[in-house]
C-alpha cells in the first residue's frame, strides 16, 4: 500500500481577490503534492476559504449584499485562479459548507465537555483585519504586533478556551518533535512565545451574526480562528468519515505564511490535545514575497495579479519564478525584471536552448533517430540529481530542489561546448552516438524531475523527444536509460520564447526582404562613424563592432517572407539569440543546424515581420551565389573576431 501525505494551504480569506503572494504559498504546497505523487504516495492536498468574520460581514453590508452572495463571488474567483495556475488539490473547503459547520459545534461541545471551554467577560484591544484579540502589552506602539493598524477596545460576553492549560504539553511536544516547527527560526519564536506565558483565549462574539452559532449558547457565534482552524480535519473526514479521517490525518504539512504560525503552532495543537487527537507532523512557516520593502497586502493596495502574469509569461515561467527564485522559508522581494531574468536566462537560454540543440543535431547528424550509446558521461551526473532533488523535498527545500534540476541542465549545455558534435560528426568519430545520447536522456530526466514545478513544459520536452507525453510518469522513470533508442524526435518551436524588452522598431519592417545588406535605423542608434573622403574609417572605427562567432541550433522559415529565415543562434554564455535573415534563397533551414557563422552581436534589436532580430550574420554575395561567412575550423561559440 502506497504511503500516505497530507498537505494543506491555510484557507483563504475571501474578503479581495488573492495576489502572487497567495499564489506563492499554494504554488508550493502543489510542487510538494506532485512530488510526492511523482513518488508513488497516496496524497490528499487541502486547501480552501475561511469565510466567517466581522470583516465579511462589514465588507458585504457596505456594497449591499449578504455575506454568503458577497464571499461566493469571490471564491469563485479563487478557484478559477487556482485552475490557472494549475493547483491539483483534492479537497476546497468552504467553511460555510455544512459539513464544516456540524464539526465545528460538535468541537465547542467536546471542548466544553473536557473541561476547556468556559464563559468570561473579555475585555481588551481587537484588531479587526487580523480577528485578533490582543492585551495591552502586546500592542506594538498601541498598534496591532501583527499587521501594524489600529486596535478597538472590545468589551463583551465571550467563552474562553484554556490555552493557559496547554503551555508546558505544547512545550514538550516542541523539544521532542525537534521538526514539528520548521524553519529553525519559526521554532524558535513559537518557543519564546509559549514560554512568555499563554492567556486563555476567547472564541466566541456576540458583537456579530456572520458565523457558525455555538451548540450550547446560540447568541454567541464560533470565533474565526477555531472556525477556521478545525476545517483541517472538517476535510480529512473528522465525525463523519472515520476511514478517511484514520487514513489521512494527521497532516503531514500544514504549509503557512510565517505571521500565522502562532495559531498553527500554539493554538490549533492545544486544540487537538483537548479533543485528543494527533498533532500534524509539520507546520511550516514560509517568508514572505515582498514588494519593495513591504509585504503584499490587499489593505495597502500593493499587490500584484498572478492572472496577469500568466497571461503575460505563460504559468511555468511564472510558477518557475515563484519555485526557484526565493530561499523557501525566507523573505524575498518580488520584480516583473527578476522573473524575466530568471524566464530568459533558465528557461529560454539554459532549458529551452538545449532541446532546440539537441533536437536540432539529432535531426541533422542522426536522420532525427535516437541513437544507440555504447557509454555515457553524464549518466552519474544525472542519478545524483535525482538523489539530491529527493533529499531536498524531504526537508521541504523547494528551491534548493528546483536549482539542483538546473544544474543538469546547464552541466548538458557545458557538455555540448566540451565535445562539439558538429566536429565529431563531420570527423566520423563513433562517440557521437553517446554524446547526442547523452543529451537527449538528460532531458528526459530533467522532464520527469520538472513535472511537480512546471506543468507544460515536460509535455513539450517528451513531444520533442518523440516519446508522446510525460503525464502518468513516475520517480522510477526518472531513472537512466529509458529513452528507446531508434525513437523519431519531433523537433518543434522554442518551448520558452526569449522575453524581448527592448523597444520593436518599426523602421525595420521596410527593411525585411533586403537581406542582411545593412543594419536597420533605430532611434537608439549611435551616429554612423563618418568616414574621411577616400572611405577609410579608423581602428577605433572598426573596434565598434562586435564581431562573433555563432552556431546555428535552429532555423525556419518566416511566414509570407520568401527571403526570409528565423535563425537560432547560441552565442555561448547563455546567450541564444534570435536572428532574420534574408539567405532563405541560398540555404535550406534543415541544412543549417550545427553551422557556424559570424554575426555582429552589438547591432540594436529590430523588429522585423513580427519577429525582434538581435544581430545581423555576415555573408559574401556575388551576382548568382551568396555564401555565410563561417570559421575554416570550429570555434567556441562566442569567439571574438578582431
Amino acid at each position: 500500500m502506497p504511503e500516505r501525505f497530507t498537505i494543506t494551504t491555510p484557507i483563504y480569506y475571501p474578503n479581495d481577490r488573492l495576489h502572487i503572494g497567495h499564489a506563492y504559498t499554494t504554488v508550493a504546497a502543489d510542487a510538494i503534492a506532485r512530488f510526492h505523487r511523482l513518488r508513488g504516495d497516496d496524497v490528499f492536498f487541502v486547501t480552501g476559504t475561511d469565510e466567517h468574520g466581522q470583516k465579511i460581514e462589514d465588507r458585504a453590508g457596505k456594497v449591499g449584499k449578504t455575506p454568503i452572495a458577497y464571499v461566493d463571488e469571490i471564491v469563485s474567483d479563487i478557484r478559477d485562479l487556482w485552475q490557472v495556475l494549475g493547483i491539483s488539490h483534492d479537497d476546497f473547503i468552504r467553511t460555510t459548507e455544512s459539513r464544516h459547520e456540524q464539526v465545528v459545534q460538535e468541537v465547542f461541545r467536546r471542548l466544553e465537555a473536557k473541561g476547556d471551554l468556559y464563559l468570561s467577560q473579555y475585555e481588551g484591544w481587537y484588531c479587526t483585519p487580523c480577528e485578533s484579540f490582543w492585551v495591552e502589552g502586546k500592542l506594538v506602539d498601541g498598534n496591532c504586533p501583527t499587521c501594524g493598524g489600529p486596535v478597538a477596545r472590545l468589551n463583551e460576553e465571550s467563552y474562553f478556551f484554556r490555552l493557559s492549560r496547554y503551555a508546558e504539553p505544547l512545550l514538550q511536544h516542541i523539544e521532542s518533535h525537534p521538526d514539528f516547527i520548521q524553519p529553525v527560526s519559526r521554532r524558535n519564536e513559537m518557543i519564546q512565545f509559549i514560554r512568555q506565558g499563554l492567556e486563555d483565549l476567547s472564541v466566541s462574539r456576540t458583537s456579530f451574526r456572520w458565523g457558525i452559532p455555538l451548540p450550547q449558547d446560540p447568541r454567541h457565534i464560533a470565533y474565526v480562528w477555531v472556525d477556521a482552524l478545525t476545517n483541517y480535519i472538517t476535510a480529512c473526514g473528522y465525525l463523519q468519515d472515520p476511514e478517511r479521517f484514520n487514513r489521512y490525518w494527521p497532516a503531514d504539512v500544514h504549509l503557512v505564511g510565517k505571521e500565522i504560525v502562532r495559531f498553527h503552532a500554539v493554538i490549533w495543537p492545544a486544540l487537538l490535545l483537548s479533543l485528543d487527537l494527533p498533532l500534524p507532523k509539520v507546520v511550516y512557516g514560509h517568508g514572505w514575497l515582498l514588494l519593495g520593502e513591504q509585504k503584499m497586502s490587499k489593505s495597502r493596495g500593493n499587490v500584484i495579479d498572478p492572472r496577469q502574469l500568466v497571461r503575460r509569461y505563460g504559468r511555468d515561467a511564472v510558477r518557475y519564478y515563484l519555485l526557484r527564485e526565493v530561499p523557501f522559508g525566507s523573505d524575498g522581494s518580488y520584480t516583473e525584471d527578476a522573473l524575466i531574468l530568471r524566464t530568459n536566462v533558465d528557461l529560454a537560454n539554459d532549458l529551452g536552448n538545449l532541446l532546440s540543440r539537441t533536437t536540432a543535431m539529432i535531426e541533422r547528424f542522426t536522420r532525427g533517430t535516437i541513437p544507440a550509446p555504447s557509454g555515457s558521461s553524464l549518466r552519474g551526473l544525472a542519478d545524483e540529481t535525482v538523489r539530491r532533488v529527493l533529499e531536498r523535498l524531504e526537508k521541504l527545500q523547494v528551491s534548493d530542489a528546483v536549482a539542483a534540476i538546473f544544474e543538469l541542465v546547464k552541466r548538458a549545455n557545458k557538455f555540448i561546448e566540451e565535445e562539439a558534435p558538429w566536429q565529431l560528426h563531420r570527423s566520423g568519430d563513433g562517440r557521437l552516438g553517446d554524446v547526442l545520447y547523452d543529451l537527449a536522456e538528460s532531458l528526459r530526466v530533467t522532464a520527469v524531475l520538472l513535472s511537480p514545478f512546471l506543468l507544460d513544459a515536460p509535455n513539450a520536452i517528451y513531444r520533442q523527444l518523440g516519446l508522446g507525453s510525460a503525464e502518468g510518469a513516475t520517480l522510477a522513470d526518472a531513472a537512466w536509460g529509458g529513452l528507446p533508442v531508434g525513437t523519431k524526435v519531433e523537433r518543434g518551436e522554442p518551448i520558452f520564447p526569449r522575453i524581448e524588452t527592448e523597444r520593436e522598431d518599426s523602421a525595420a519592417v521596410a527593411e525585411a526582404d533586403k537581406g542582411p545588406a545593412s543594419p536597420p535605423a533605430t532611434e537608439k542608434a549611435a551616429p554612423a562613424a563618418a568616414a574621411d573622403e577616400t572611405g577609410m574609417i579608423t581602428i577605433d572605427e572598426f573596434q565598434r563592432l562586435d564581431l562573433r562567432v555563432g552556431t546555428i541550433v535552429a532555423a525556419s522559415r518566416v511566414k509570407g517572407a520568401d527571403r526570409l529565415l528565423e535563425l537560432t543562434v547560441d552565442l555561448g554564455e547563455s546567450d541564444l539569440r534570435t536572428i532574420v535573415s534574408g539567405i532563405a534563397e541560398h540555404y535550406r533551414p534543415e541544412e543549417l543546424p550545427g553551422t557556424q557563422i559570424v554575426l555582429v552581436a552589438n547591432l540594436q534589436p529590430a523588429k522585423i515581420r513580427g519577429i525582434v532580430s538581435h544581430g545581423m550574420i555576415l555573408a559574401g554575395k556575388t551576382s548568382e551565389t551568396l555564401q555565410i561567412v563561417s570559421p575554416r575550423e570550429a570555434l567556441p561559440a562566442g569567439t571574438r573576431i578582431k
